[in-house]
């Protein structure tokens, strides 16, 4: 092939590439790639030129010599064969063929053995016109083998839960909560709410209202269906349980929704313990199939008597706060509007 005439039927450089730039300062292409390959190492990521005609490496950063325990000789002059196992060498060819083919970047997949180890590699290799092939290497084996830890405790953390949850169960079987988060039912909860607003407007104090919704999860987690949904309930039920106190009430009221009365507590006291449950809540680890699926809140917060002084008012208030929170994005407390005047 002439890669004089092909180079003069190749179109322009656009304007503002880095082709074009080089076209105009060709005196500083050389050095240009010395200074990209100082720049690459310290971010310990390995570059290599191979000649695809020959198999044999042409040029190999410091790392890599370092890599294939290459102390008297270079990688330079190598081909893959002395350097690694048959398997590895047919896998490198492999990519190596498709890139020259496709004559687009491509990031692929390696694992070699290197001094009785196994390590794992991204590499990304580019066509260097019709023979040579650019590839940076990036080492993956410590980042793999933290993969691999987070992904066996997160699993034992999925078997505790499964495993308190079902204990949880069995203790409060009969009890008249509700068994997915082991809260009050609403009936119960609508009598103690009830009876706050007798004794709050006898003794003339504060209480707080809250609805908490629980915000619709990333795809990935509605694609396991319902038994993400009862993790997460789950979860829901453990943090309020964890989190009132004994003159407080929770309930689960709807499919994914949860009320709270916050006993003798004013607007400020409410939004700000409201706010702590929802960092915390962001911060609890609930597991799926190995995976975290994150629980993320809408609050809606109502106070007696500031907001409303009635039953109906209230929950109508906490409600209409939840909906904005949604409305803004979730993940966010919102304090129910005070009326004034009359």
């Amino acid at each position: 092939m002439n890669n004089s005439a092909a180079q003069k039927d190749a179109p322009p450089a656009a304007p503002g590439s880095l082709s074009h730039w080089l076209a105009g300062h060709a005196d500083l292409a050389s050095e240009m790639g010395g200074t990209l390959l100082g720049l690459v190492e310290p971010l310990s990521l390995l570059a290599a030129i191979k000649s695809l005609a020959t198999g044999r490496y042409v040029f190999a950063s410091a790392g890599l010599d370092r890599l294939f325990e290459r102390s008297e000789s270079s990688v330079v002059g190598s081909v893959d064969n002395d350097l690694m196992r048959a398997e590895e060498v047919v896998a490198m060819r492999r990519v190596e063929q498709a890139v020259m083919a496709q004559r687009t970047i491509t990031v692929s997949e390696h694992r070699l053995e290197l001094g009785g180890r196994r390590r794992e590699f991204t590499v990304t290799r580019a066509a260097l016109g019709s023979e040579f092939v650019l590839s940076v290497w990036q080492e993956r084996t410590e980042e793999r083998h933290r993969e691999s830890h987070l992904q066996r405790a997160l699993q034992q953390l999925e078997q505790q839960q499964k495993a308190l949850e079902q204990i949880r169960r069995e203790l409060q079987q009969g009890s008249g909560r509700d068994e997915v988060s082991g809260l009050y039912l609403q009936a119960q909860f609508d009598d103690q709410l009830l009876r706050e607003i007798d004794l709050s407007t006898r003794e003339h104090r504060e209480f707080a209202l809250v609805i908490i919704a629980l915000d619709p999860a990333p795809a990935a987690v509605q694609a396991q269906g319902e038994e993400a949904n009862q993790r997460l309930l789950e979860g829901m039920g453990r943090m309020l349980r964890a989190n009132t106190r004994a003159m407080d009430a929770a309930c689960r009221v709807g499919h994914s929704r949860f009320a709270v009365l916050l006993s003798g507590v004013g607007l400020a006291t409410a939004h700000a313990r409201m706010e702590q449950l929802r960092r915390q809540c962001m911060a609890q680890i609930i597991v799926l199939n190995g995976q975290d699926m994150g629980l993320s809140l809408s609050m809606g917060v109502s106070s007696f008597p500031h907001t409303a002084s009635k039953h109906e008012e209230l929950w109508s208030a906490s409600e209409a706060a939840v909906h904005e929170a949604q409305r803004r994005g979730g993940n966010q407390v919102v304090l129910a509007s005070i009326p004034f005047g009359g």
